[in-house]
């Protein structure tokens, strides 16, 4: 998947992930973190595996790193 500033994704629908006011100025973050759900995207991106991301955000489950790539494939939205 190529992100880039034509897809959208509502986030907030997606049960790993939260906003929390005064976090991150209230934008989505992955649950318990201030990691915010796009930054995945980037490395998937950048041709990194969910092993490789988190090797980089050790405080994320592989679990977790996958289940936010699967939402984002299945949850595009376009403007």
């Amino acid at each position: 998947m190529r992100m880039n500033d034509e897809v959208q994704i509502d986030w907030l629908a997606c049960p790993e992930v939260e906003a929390v006011p005064g976090r991150c100025g209230g934008r989505p973050t992955i649950k318990g973190t201030r990691i915010e759900p796009d930054t995945i995207l980037v490395y998937e991106d950048y041709g990194y595996t969910p092993e490789q991301t988190q090797a980089d955000y050790p405080t994320l489950g592989i679990d977790t790193i996958r289940k936010l790539r699967a939402f984002a494939h299945h949850h595009q939205l376009t403007p």
